[in-house]
């Protein structure tokens, strides 16, 4: 009798999509927490039983429509492997300083909307002011802002791609990066709410399948871009922390922005040197025949390890499509981490492992 239920969302503005947190309180302390998903499920994975791969390839952009470019990296992998299409290495150098723009577009969102959620409404201006520049550079790139369908398998659509605006973007957003820090790295109130607050530790990622930014915020070494071979010629560092609380998630997405500018900066001066307007463009779908087999595919997404199972019979449509997202795993792990917590701290925590629902519900 002492207890009381509340339920926090599906309707709710710092849920960041419509999740349902069945908490249990004794008073302003947590004592359970039901995480309940399912309100946005759009069925993309059943879907693809019904259309070819060409129909399906612009719906993948949807899975999480703040990183539609890893999607569509996984799954034009998946089925250039599967069929046996090499992919020619000037197209891998434009996948990834795009998938890099994108994840520099992520992390900004989520950094203001983070900012947003614990109180302080002037980041999320700043933030979206240099998102709109990359949105803004993809919609001229691709025609859209949001749900690009820019890579297809065999390559991308086209070359034009605008080096010099690129270049521009990203020397003004790494200047950003640091006016961000001197606003928010040692503010006092934001330090309150997030230093030794949603502690995860090594052992608990782990047993809980976390990956991304909040695995490495935990101290594990691990991103799958160092095993992946278009990154191969491309120096980077892994940002690591060891608190795994909510302020070291902060900073590893705040210096991973700094290694994505390094990373495009590289692909910009390699891709500076060859003559895009002559390459060929490679479109092999209508013409590859459909191979059978079953293949995994993987990319390192701004919220951890996106996977995609493919299983082909040989026809033109995929017998069947398998997402694993980041995101779902950084949502079931709240029914441990937000026991014995304040009511308060919830948003803190949440807000934190930077959760996109409709990567949750597929």
């Amino acid at each position: 009798m002492d207890k009381m239920v509340l339920n926090l969302g599906p309707q709710h503005p710092s849920t960041h999509g419509v999740l349902r947190l069945l908490l249990e309180l004794d008073g302003e302390i947590i004592t359970s927490v039901e995480p309940e998903v399912g309100y946005l499920h759009r069925s993309l994975e059943k879907m693809a039983e019904s259309k070819s791969y060409i129909q399906y390839l612009p719906m993948v952009d949807r899975v999480d429509y703040l990183s539609g470019f890893f999607y569509s990296y996984a799954f034009c992998n998946a089925y250039e492997t599967l069929n046996h299409i090499q992919v020619p290495e000037y197209a891998n150098y434009i996948r990834v300083m795009f998938m890099e723009l994108n994840r520099l577009a992520s992390h900004l969102l989520w950094l203001g909307t983070y900012l947003l959620d614990l109180g302080a409404i002037s980041p999320m201006f700043y933030t979206f002011r240099e998102r709109e520049d990359i949105v803004t550079y993809f919609e001229k790139v691709t025609g859209q802002r949001l749900m690009y369908n820019y890579f297809v398998f065999g390559g991308v659509r086209h070359c034009d791609i605008y080096l010099d605006e690129a270049l521009r973007i990203v020397d003004n957003i790494y200047n950003k990066i640091d006016e961000y820090e001197d606003i928010i790295t040692e503010n006092p109130v934001f330090l309150s709410r997030t230093k030794d607050v949603g502690i995860i530790s090594k052992q608990k990622a782990l047993d809980w399948g976390l990956t991304g930014p909040n695995l490495r915020a935990s101290g594990i070494l691990q991103d799958y871009r160092s095993i992946m071979p278009i990154y191969d010629d491309l120096e980077f560092d892994i940002i690591l922390s060891s608190e795994g609380d909510c302020y070291s998630r902060y900073i590893v997405r705040i210096y991973e922005m700094r290694e994505s500018v390094y990373i495009i900066k590289q692909c910009i001066e390699y891709l500076q040197n060859i003559n895009l307007s002559n390459v060929p463009l490679n479109n092999f779908y209508h013409k590859q025949k459909q191979h059978e087999g079953e293949i995994y595919s993987f990319v390192e997404a701004p919220r951890g390890l996106t996977m995609c199972y493919l299983k082909s019979v040989g026809e033109d449509t995929p017998y069947r499509v398998k997402w694993r997202t980041g995101s779902y795993y950084s949502t079931q792990i709240l029914k441990d981490i937000l026991k014995g917590v304040y009511l308060s701290d919830v948003m803190s925590i949440y807000g934190s492992l930077d959760v996109v629902l409709p990567e949750v519900d597929r």
